[in-house]
């Protein structure tokens, strides 16, 4: 019963700047992780960044120095700022978690959210 929701997807020039949104909800006892994948038309789903309950922070090569990801626990939600964007960022843009669920068996869960779209273009 744990669901993601991406928000804060649209289209932005070239050097712009945009901010996704990840919430989490449900029957939530923990999350481990969450993370952005991202996924342009005729290519494979890439990590873009990750980021553990301990805030530990990992990155794309391709996008270090340029994306900032966070997490609001209270909130259950996992932000990605992102600068300096190029047209190579165009694409679809997926929060994953996973964690304990809060039933009474504690089942691991791994969820993905529906994606939003970001398009970079002039």
């Amino acid at each position: 019963q744990v669901q993601l929701v991406e928000s804060g997807g649209g289209l932005v020039q070239p050097g712009g700047s945009l901010t996704l949104s990840c919430a989490a909800s449900g029957s939530i006892f923990s999350i481990y992780n969450m993370d952005w994948y991202r996924q342009a038309p005729g290519k494979q789903r890439e990590m873009v960044a990750g980021i553990s309950s301990g805030g530990r922070a990992t990155y794309a090569d391709s996008v270090k120095g340029r994306f900032i990801i966070s997490r609001i626990s209270p909130k259950n939600t996992v932000t990605l700022q992102m600068t300096s964007l190029k047209f190579e960022d165009t694409a679809v843009y997926y929060c994953n978690a996973d964690g304990l669920s809060a039933d009474h068996a504690f089942s691991p869960y791994v969820v993905w959210g529906q994606g939003t779209q970001v398009t970079v273009d002039s």
